[in-house]
């Protein structure tokens, strides 16, 4: 899988169980794409499907998020430490609508509305399960 370094978008990102049972995921489905694992790097983008978009509705936020389906692969950056994470769509997600000018800061510098989620396994490449929000960069 190839990580591109194209600018796609910044927000926030949070962590998602999915699959089998892995680190603190019990079992949870396969996903919107019938893929997702927790123990991959993966991830659930807003806009993997029109019906996805409908569900998440990130412009209502104004996020006008470019759409990018099961198996896009994006590159996750953490804003402040530069740690990087290369996932997979594998799911739709998050609820951006439900968190509309929620804000996670470091270093100063913020990022605002959840634009991204990430399985236990790609999250901990960039920060702690435990922060449970990252402001973050994608890109493709």
């Amino acid at each position: 899988m190839a990580c591109g370094s194209t600018s796609l978008w910044a927000g926030e990102t949070t962590w998602f169980c999915c699959g089998s049972s892995w680190g603190p995921c019990g079992s949870a489905g396969g996903g919107a794409c019938g893929t997702c694992n927790s123990s991959a790097h993966q991830a659930a983008w807003p806009n993997a499907s029109a019906a996805c978009f409908s569900i998440t509705r990130p412009d209502l936020c104004g996020e006008n998020m470019a759409r990018r389906g099961c198996g896009s692969v994006m590159n996750v950056r953490h804003q402040c430490s530069g740690a990087t994470v290369c996932v997979t769509v594998a799911d739709c997600g998050p609820r951006t609508q439900s968190f509309c000018g929620e804000s996670t800061c470091c270093n100063g510098s913020c990022r605002t509305n959840r634009v991204i989620d990430l399985t236990p396994a790609a999250f901990s490449v960039i920060g702690n399960l435990s922060s449970g929000k990252l402001p973050v960069y994608i890109y493709e």
